[in-house]
């Protein structure tokens, strides 16, 4: 049984970075109702490991995102099957859930194809795009992903490698 005192802390922490979750669950998710569902689940799953969280080991914000990725790829791979249809590649109209929604203007046709690239990744590759754009380093990275740094710097260059050529052949330069 956790303390009233540790649920404070929990509920202040959530808060504080209450976005990562917004993000990941906007990231992964169709619709409005399975956003909130999965938002919820996370927020559920960080409760129950927030017992096991140590401040000296790693940041809030990495911890987070760790369980926050890993309830969202978790359901994926579940949701796979007849009722796929649950979650859907990113498109322009989630730009706005995925950023919080502060000072979005209409997306330009480069903006909406890197955002339908990053839908067509796997979910493990999803986040670290994801992580990458949040400017996390290729420590916290594989930390939050639970995968070595070269594997992530490697990741990372195939799929800028990947996405120069999607995006040379859609200009057709």
């Amino acid at each position: 049984m956790k303390s009233r005192e540790q649920q404070r802390r929990f509920e202040a922490l959530l808060h504080e970075h209450r976005k990562i979750v917004f993000k990941v669950a906007g990231l992964y998710s169709r619709n409005t109702a399975d956003r909130d569902d999965l938002v919820q689940e996370i927020s559920t799953q960080l409760w129950r490991s927030f017992g096991a969280y140590d401040a000296a080991r790693a940041k809030f914000s990495t911890w987070m995102y760790r369980i926050a990725l890993n309830v969202a790829i978790s359901q994926v791979r579940r949701d796979r099957g007849p009722d796929s249809d649950r979650f859907e590649p990113l498109q322009a109209h989630h730009l706005e859930t995925v950023g919080g929604g502060e000072g979005i203007a209409e997306p330009d046709e480069r903006l909406t194809a890197l955002y339908a690239f990053i839908g067509q990744l796997d979910p493990l590759n999803r986040a670290l795009i994801l992580l990458y754009l949040e400017d996390r380093n290729y420590t916290e990275m594989a930390e939050i992903l639970g995968i070595s740094e070269t594997n992530v710097a490697t990741k990372i260059g195939r799929i800028k490698q990947k996405l120069r050529g999607q995006m040379t052949a859609s200009t057709g330069a």
